[in-house]
């Protein structure tokens, strides 16, 4: 195999079922090694180390991103439709919008960024790593393996440690900004499947996707779960970071007043 080869993923490569063998288990390990780490040797330092490590993870990233897009813009060689170089440009899965999103968040530097971009590549990772369907199934790692281990890995370390080193916060009264994002990705998502018609299912929510066969399930009851599921999961950030939701208000009179009664009928 040549260099060549490998960096244009030409080399043939078998199919091969990977998925939870020992290079799979291995890089989640690995993944799980580095947040701890990180979180114990930087979480408490100052605001600049913990943001040259931010920027280091999202060097990284970007490293991915752009090396990627180089290689296949040269795949091209010119003789590409407009079509094709959206298709090479572009972000298209939501994994590589959430790439993108750290990337923006860490440059923009606002709060609300690091909210969402951290809550969506956290969902992005740990889908990729509960079934992932591209990686680890061929016999070789090439550049395109290495592309989708290497960025879904970055995704799962940095999403965490957004958290871990204290770059977001999860308010309810702030979610109004994270649901703004939310509703441009959703935006540019129907933008990729209608409109440049580049990629057929970013988010996984059109009919007939790979999850949906996995459920097994009718579209209606799939798109039903699929709204739950998206409600509860960016909610659990809120409910836990913002914790004095559970915490009783010092101008809230209830508290007393129930107590009162209770200790009366006692």
């Amino acid at each position: 195999m040549s260099f060549s080869d490998w960096i244009n993923s030409s080399y043939p490569n078998p199919s091969v079922d990977g998925q939870w063998g020992l290079l799979h288990i291995l890089t989640i390990v690995f993944c799980v090694g580095i947040i701890v780490a990180i979180a114990l040797i930087f979480r408490k330092k100052s605001l600049k180390v913990r943001k040259i490590i931010l920027w280091i993870l999202v060097g990284f990233i970007l490293l991915f991103e752009i090396a990627r897009r180089i290689i296949n813009l040269v795949k091209l060689d010119g003789s590409g439709t407009i079509n094709d170089y959206l298709y090479t440009l572009l972000p298209r899965p939501w994994c590589a919008i959430a790439c993108w999103s750290i990337i923006i968040s860490a440059i923009f530097n606002k709060r609300f960024l690091y909210n969402f971009s951290s809550m969506t590549a956290l969902l992005c990772a740990l889908i990729f790593f509960a079934y992932p369907s591209v990686g680890f199934n061929n016999k070789y790692i090439l550049f395109e393996n290495l592309y989708s281990i290497g960025t879904h890995s970055l995704l799962l370390i940095t999403s965490i440690s957004l958290i871990t080193l204290k770059f977001t916060k999860f308010e309810y009264r702030n979610i109004w900004k994270e649901a703004i994002c939310y509703v441009v990705i959703l935006m540019y998502v129907f933008l990729e499947i209608y409109g440049l018609k580049i990629e057929s299912d970013p988010m996984y929510f059109m009919p007939d996707n790979d999850v949906m066969e996995i459920f097994g399930v009718g579209y209606s009851a799939y798109l039903a779960i699929y709204i739950i599921f998206i409600l509860v999961y960016f909610n659990i950030f809120y409910l836990i970071d913002d914790r004095k939701i559970f915490k009783k208000d010092k101008n809230d009179k209830s508290y007393d007043i129930i107590k009162k009664v209770v200790n009366a009928k006692s």
